[in-house]
């Protein structure tokens, strides 16, 4: 039988650590089960960087924060995605790496600013032809952490969903406030949700679909 494609998940923080991140982990375990995709998880820069130098159809920042990689690591990455490998930046991955130009670039130059408190908002669904969003409601009713930006990335990128900052407290992007998209860099796939800070987030059947459609993009039809 042929070896199924690799999706590496890496979740190492040297910032603020998500209490959510063993969920995220079970969740991508099995909705890559599913997808016939054989699922590795690290905390440590030096396997990564060995395995996405071995070969994986995508790789999943997974609430990362902070700077995460060593100077090989990041070697690795930018060989893995600008030669046809996916990124899958999964909420506070936006806050990773934060003086190295190349993540800006997968993340479509998008930094993380700030967010207010956790609250019910609702998301705007723009794109509905996406895997990720094609089951949501244009209008989708959800309690999250909402990240606003340095940058509205919009004219790079494909905006899949934003948020109504004028049904929460605290926004400060305004009219257009991206949360997730998803765009090329070179030959690889990068997509992006600032969505996923809460727990239960990971055992929510549309967010389950959300991440699942997102993993599926990103890994390709053939895993690269």
């Amino acid at each position: 039988m042929p070896t199924p494609p690799l999706v590496a998940v890496f979740t190492r923080t040297t910032g603020y650590r998500h209490d959510s991140i063993p969920g995220a982990v079970a969740a991508l375990r099995a909705l890559g089960a599913a997808q016939g995709l054989a699922v590795t998880h690290t905390e440590d820069p030096a396997t990564l960087g060995r395995t996405l130098r071995g070969g994986c159809a995508a790789v999943v920042f997974a609430s990362t924060s902070g700077e995460v990689l060593d100077d090989a690591g990041r070697r690795a990455l930018e060989q893995h995605v600008r030669t046809g490998g996916g990124f899958l930046a999964l909420h506070s991955a936006a806050v990773t790496e934060p003086d190295w130009p190349f993540y800006a670039e997968l993340l479509g130059g998008a930094r993380f600013a700030g967010h207010p408190d956790v609250q019910t908002a609702t998301v705007t669904v723009e794109d509905r032809r996406h895997p990720a969003t094609a089951h949501l409601p244009e209008r989708w009713e959800w309690t999250d952490e909402w990240y606003d930006f340095t940058a509205n990335p919009r004219a790079s990128v494909r905006v899949l969903a934003g948020v109504d900052e004028r049904g929460y407290r605290g926004g400060s992007m305004g009219a257009d406030h991206p949360l997730v998209w998803c765009h090329r860099v070179a030959a690889g796939r990068c997509f992006v949700t600032a969505l996923g800070h809460e727990e239960r987030a990971y055992r929510d059947p549309d967010f389950r679909r959300h991440l699942s459609g997102a993993l599926a993009w990103t890994a390709g039809p053939t895993g690269r």
